[in-house]
């Protein structure tokens, strides 16, 4: 599947052209902002740190966490 600019450029054959980016769309690596919601294993992690979870334990329905600061 070929994606094409609008206006060609004469310059470069035609699989070269490529739709732009919207500017939302950033890559992990530019987003500064510290995240507020953990992934389960991060959640489960945290909870055996503090002794809250123990082996054998359900991780459906874990208690909700906050992340350490």
């Amino acid at each position: 599947m070929r994606l094409h600019s609008p206006t060609p450029t004469p310059n470069l054959p035609d699989h070269f052209y490529f739709m732009s980016q919207h500017p939302s769309l950033k890559g992990k690596s530019s987003i500064s902002a510290r995240r507020s919601v953990l992934k389960r294993f991060e959640r489960v992690e945290l909870l055996r740190k503090r002794g809250q979870f123990k082996d054998g334990q359900r991780v459906i329905g874990l208690p909700k966490t906050k992340p350490e600061d």
